[in-house]
């Protein structure tokens, strides 16, 4: 299956799965709310160009916003995540290139440690702004940190259980594309 196809079903059940389940699950508390949507973002090739990378952040943002009624909210989260996404990948990926073979980001292609680090630091990352794009209309600051901390947990969790039970078959990079 090309790329192009693979990444576009992924597009298409990354945004029913956050509309259609995880939002419409009762509310467990005040402070979680389970996000899955973005793992679209840190699950695209390795080799695609930055602005590519934005467009498809603010895509993904932007139809997520229009399920939601959240003008802007998830788009402009998911365009920072896309953006911070090479640097991020750049620190934790080995120097040496004759060792990374692979596509796209994942657990086989860079040994748990470094992917759990990427998921990680990208989910703070997004859920950080997201929770203070909310915060910004209202709530204390406690609110605020707990609600990043409970959202963030919630959405680790899920992200580790997706890769534990929905394991990716990756083709190795080679010279010819």
């Amino acid at each position: 299956m090309s790329s192009i196809v693979r990444n576009t079903i992924r597009f298409v059940l990354f945004i029913l799965i956050q509309v259609y389940i995880l939002n419409k699950i009762p509310q467990l508390h005040l402070f979680i709310t389970p996000y899955l949507y973005f793992l679209f973002i840190l699950w695209l090739p390795f080799n695609i160009s930055r602005g590519g990378l934005l467009f498809v952040g603010f895509v993904l943002g932007l139809a997520l916003d229009y399920f939601t009624l959240t003008p802007g909210l998830h788009a402009s989260a998911c365009v920072l995540i896309a953006y911070a996404r090479p640097f991020v990948i750049h620190l934790l990926m080995p120097k040496d290139i004759t060792e990374f073979n692979y596509r796209e980001p994942s657990v086989k292609a860079m040994g748990w440690t470094p992917y759990a680090i990427y998921i990680s630091i990208l989910t703070v990352l997004h859920h950080t702004y997201l929770v203070f794009l909310e915060w910004l209309s209202f709530g204390s600051f406690l609110d605020f940190i707990i609600k990043v901390f409970g959202t963030t947990a919630i959405s680790l969790l899920l992200i580790f259980t997706v890769e534990f039970l929905f394991p990716r078959q990756l083709k190795y990079r080679t010279n010819v594309q």
